[in-house]
């Protein structure tokens, strides 16, 4: 007789499946909480120990390992040796396989979880059951995942068996499963044990979205998740209206999202290929909004907002008279959704604003390989910069210096961003030299130089920017400093009457 192993932990939908089998002459092997389930149901099972004559020990750690398990699934049936060997020992074929693991991802996730309950649910039968199924995926059919059921249920129907290429595919599903499982794992021990830079680097994704393309209509693309979800994150974003995301869309939303993290006051920051093109911090998000729409009223247009505030009412109305591709917020009041949404292409997200988990590193793909690193998010202090010229900044001229440097460590290198208290002014981004972008910045900043001050992301190699900057009317500049011509840009600042202050920390971003 045809048996099959079926142990769960996910039990959605495993009567129904079981008693598919049933009904086509399939034996049932079961273990624990499964065979509970299905002996309720009336379906008759055998246990574990009744096929292996051995009992389970060591609260279940001890119970399929053996070998009229692992003899059942891996003898070929093709080799004449091997049928030798499962007569002579009295094994049995096993030709189904349906087992999915013990929780380990949920119970890490668990708040206060003790490495004691992460340790036990790490599983160790279920994997090697499902590593030896797939590997015999010629003769063994191996489900992992419910959403397979019908479809195996179907062939057997249809033909009595499975067809080779559904097998060798749920053994490709069944091999990426145990790799996520084991990945996991890996990242819990590898961070528990503070491990910087590991030898070997495990990451798991799980698909959130067939994209319809990728940057270009002629590449295709897909959008995963990190099989530990991150909540201040777009994937964990909550899309409320509009059409899908598109792969431009996701990148400018999360570059979107890093911005308006470093700013506490009701801020908004409107950003148009990876870029901020307007960053404005208010009393109300309406004002705020209005700070950051006439930052830039030009690039703006088909760009990307978000808000670290509810959108309401007149913000909306504000809002509803641009064309946009998204607007990121914690939330929508009643009114200001029903005027947003009556666009019907407008993506609407909500994110929580609350949760901003603190020790991501970021990977970014290079061709052959991968870079890691922390994220940029130091804590900086202004009350703690370095003034290195004659002048002090005023206070008003700080709290200008301050908010352009959280804005320039946004803004692709060469980055120059001009600003004041509330407002970007002008941005210079992406210029393969520095004091291009001071000229792109300051020309964007024209007839708006009231209270303005300059931030560059890295220091000044030469003081020709300073200069520059100075004979358009910036008096405080604020820099990482660091090069070993400083002391000419220092010199020029006070020839001119500039104040300029050293953070002591660059923020390129490539």
């Amino acid at each position: 007789m045809t048996r099959a192993l079926i142990s769960v932990s996910n039990k959605t939908g495993i009567v129904e499946f079981t008693k598919g089998l049933v009904q086509s002459g399939i034996e049932i092997i079961s273990t624990g909480g499964t065979k509970n389930i299905l002996d309720k149901a009336g379906i008759p099972t055998l246990s574990i120990d009744e096929v292996t004559d051995f009992p389970e020990m060591m609260d279940g750690r001890v119970k399929t390992l053996h070998p009229k398990i692992h003899g059942g699934l891996l003898a070929r049936r093709d080799l004449r040796s091997h049928l030798d060997a499962m007569a002579e020992h009295d094994i049995q074929p096993i030709d189904f396989v349906c087992v999915n693991l013990y929780p380990f991802k949920e119970t890490i996730t668990k708040p206060e979880v003790t490495e004691e309950e992460a340790i036990e649910n790490i599983d160790i039968g279920g994997p090697s059951m499902l590593r030896s199924a797939a590997k015999n995926f010629s003769s063994v059919t191996v489900v992992v995942d419910p959403k397979d059921y019908a479809l195996v249920l179907a062939e057997i129907k249809n033909n009595h068996a499975t067809s080779l290429a559904t097998r060798k595919r749920l053994a490709a599903k069944v091999f990426r499963h145990t790799a996520a499982y084991d990945a996991l794992i890996a990242e819990y021990f590898t961070r528990s044990v503070a491990e910087a830079n590991p030898e070997k680097l495990n990451l798991t994704y799980d698909l959130k979205q067939t994209l319809r393309y990728g940057e270009n209509s002629h590449q295709t693309a897909a959008f995963y998740q990190n099989a530990l979800p991150v909540s201040y994150s777009i994937a964990s974003a909550q899309q409320l209206h509009g059409k899908e995301l598109s792969y431009n869309n996701i990148k400018d939303a999360d570059a979107a999202i890093r911005i308006i993290r470093e700013f506490t006051a009701p801020t908004v920051v409107a950003l148009k290929h990876m870029n901020p093109c307007g960053i404005g911090s208010g009393a109300t998000i309406l004002e705020a909004y209005q700070f950051a729409y006439e930052a830039d009223p030009t690039s703006i247009f088909g760009g990307i907002i978000v808000a670290n505030r509810e959108i309401d009412l007149a913000t909306a109305e504000e809002l509803h008279k641009l064309f946009l591709e998204i607007i990121i917020a914690p939330s929508f009041s009643k009114e200001a959704f029903d005027v947003l949404s009556s666009k019907k292409n407008l993506r609407l997200m909500t994110l929580d604003f609350s949760k901003q988990e603190s020790e991501q590193s970021e990977v970014v793909a290079v061709l052959g390989g991968l870079l890691v690193q922390d994220q940029d998010i130091i804590e900086e202090i202004p009350e703690e910069w370095e003034v290195a010229t004659k002048r002090q900044p005023t206070a008003s001229e700080l709290k200008a210096l301050a908010f352009a440097w959280k804005a320039v460590k946004h803004v692709k290198s060469n980055a120059i961003v001009v600003a004041n208290e509330q407002q970007t002014v002008g941005i210079g981004a992406g210029q393969m030299n520095r004091v291009g972008s001071v000229k792109l910045a300051l020309e964007a900043a024209k007839g708006r130089m009231d209270g303005a001050v300059l931030a560059s992301d890295a220091y000044f190699p030469m003081d020709d920017s300073v200069e520059y900057a100075a004979q358009h009317g910036i008096k405080a500049i604020v820099q990482p400093g660091g090069s070993i011509r400083d002391k000419d840009s220092i010199a020029m600042a006070d020839q001119y009457g500039i104040a300029m202050v050293f953070t002591g920390v660059r923020h390129f971003r490539h």
